[in-house]
């Protein structure tokens, strides 16, 4: 199990003052901070992926369901795809979207958000309100 945790994509984060060993951080972690701050935003109904991705997340229990991210160095960038529930200004939330994943993301992994790329995926429309 333990090359099985080294093989996977980590990325190791540098300070200035000298520390007493490394910090790994793996994208899956990244992802899940990302998906959890997503769904913590009034609008947002559920994250989406495709199929493989879902049924992976399914069976893993993976909480970076449609997130992808790409890390070069200290800074990350981040696409997410969501659903979103019907009546909500899609500008507004996704503006809020961008900024709490970015000061989650930030604040919980020292790493330099770049970018935060949403994609609307699909609009959740609750027949019981309609």
């Amino acid at each position: 199990m333990g090359k099985e945790v080294e093989n996977r994509s980590t990325h190791i984060l540098h300070h200035e003052n000298e520390a007493i060993g490394e910090v790994r951080i793996a994208d899956d972690v990244i992802g899940g901070i990302a998906g959890l701050a997503t769904m913590e935003i009034e609008g947002i109904s559920a994250m989406a992926g495709n199929a493989t991705k879902d049924l992976l997340s399914k069976l893993s229990g993976n909480l970076s369901k449609g997130v992808t991210i790409q890390v070069e160095e200290n800074n990350v960038r981040i696409d997410l795809s969501v659903l979103m529930e019907y009546g909500y200004s899609a500008p507004k939330v996704c503006r809020k979207v961008q900024e709490k994943v970015k000061s989650a993301v930030e604040s919980m992994t020292g790493l330099n958000v770049t970018e935060i790329n949403v994609r609307i995926a699909g609009v959740n429309i609750d027949k019981s309100k309609a």
